[in-house]
């Protein structure tokens, strides 16, 4: 039976492509849903379970959701898996359909006015490209805007739409094709009056073979990125969305080890950031809470450094006195020394007056 495109149902509601909703954001203000699609059989890897596969710890839908986390709902259609943010699943008709299908299925439970639509293998995209492509769509008249890659290829699945237009277009394109399911992108494309952004570097970068994912793991490793990769990480494993000043915390953690002991460096950024969250929890009571404790390592350090200074003057003096002992003791030797030779030579002149003498006698 051919499959034609129907407006979006409420979202939230539970259908034949719906399976579960839980993507809203505390955010009701946002103006843009999030639509990553995360099924296709992957075939250039094998039939791996690409939204899974890791890099830097974090699957490629992780790594996806966290760029798009200021929508007020994410949609992901695929098969449902645990992820570090809380998403609305769906999955398009029927499973495996494509990406048109897989488009419309995730429209159907949206009700915002403009959609960012994503893959889910774009492990270097961030919130600054999402931005971008957000700006240029409201500053423009057009219908979506696609990110460009640096070979000069559209990317229309690393693009914000306006939601009408692109209900319209995939309905058109059903209509003409007696359905979805199957259909390359470039169809629904090709209806749409669209503007495009050139992709900053990497951020169009997918890894849709192995080789790919290599080249990826071994680009978060190295000297410039490893330390933000590593935080961003660590932010998405505990849930956490506070920006994090990396230079704030590395300097106390350096201060605390220099000016107390080498282990209190850990410790006194654990205890920043408990101190932080008993405040608040936001930037503002993370820095307040650093600026403290750094104060406190300072003054450890100028009173070690004191102590230093003292010990150093008394080490001092006692080095003088000890040589002003050292130095008497010489001066005396050198005396007696002195007087036994002047001894000496008085025994030798009356030496042979006395023996004369004698033989006088």
């Amino acid at each position: 039976m051919p499959q034609t495109a129907h407006p979006p149902g409420p979202a939230g509601s539970v259908s034949a492509a719906t399976a579960h909703t839980s993507g809203v954001t505390a955010d009701a203000e946002t103006e843009y849903d999030v639509i990553v699609l995360a099924g296709g059989g992957a075939r250039r890897l094998g039939g791996a379970d690409k939204p899974g596969v890791t890099v830097g710890g974090r699957t490629l839908l992780d790594r996806v959701l966290t760029a798009s986390r200021g929508a007020h709902r994410t949609i992901v259609v695929g098969g449902r898996r645990r992820t570090a943010r809380p998403v609305t699943w769906t999955c398009e008709i029927p499973p495996g359909g494509g990406p048109l299908a897989a488009l419309h299925a995730g429209l159907r439970q949206s009700r915002a006015s403009t959609v960012v639509v994503l893959s889910a293998d774009l492990p270097f995209l961030d919130g600054t490209a999402v931005r971008r492509l957000l700006t240029a769509l409201d500053s423009g008249g057009r219908e979506g805007v696609l990110l460009v890659d640096s070979d000069g290829r559209d990317q229309p699945l690393v693009a914000a739409y306006r939601a009408e237009p692109l209900r319209h277009g995939l309905a058109l394109v059903a209509a003409e094709h007696g359905g979805l399911s199957g259909l390359p992108l470039r169809l629904l494309t090709g209806e749409l009056d669209l503007d495009r952004v050139a992709a900053e570097p990497l951020a169009a970068f997918d890894c849709d073979t192995w080789e790919a994912v290599v080249t990826a793991r071994a680009r978060i490793r190295e000297h410039g990125n490893v330390l933000d990769e590593w935080i961003a990480s660590v932010k998405d494993e505990l849930g956490i969305d506070l920006e994090v000043d990396t230079g704030l915390l590395l300097d106390l953690a350096r201060d605390a080890a220099h000016g107390v002991a080498r282990p209190a460096a850990p410790l006194t950024t654990f205890l920043v950031g408990y101190a932080a969250a008993r405040a608040g929890g936001d930037a503002q009571a993370v820095a307040e809470a650093a600026g403290r404790a750094a104060a406190l390592a300072e003054r450890w350090a100028a009173e070690a450094a004191e102590a230093a200074g003292a010990a150093g003057a008394a080490g001092a003096a006692g080095a003088a006195e000890a040589a002003g002992a050292a130095g008497a003791a010489e001066a005396a030797e050198a005396a007696e020394a002195a007087g036994g030779a002047s001894g000496d030579r008085e025994a030798g002149r009356h030496g042979p007056a006395r023996s004369d003498e004698a033989g006088s006698r």
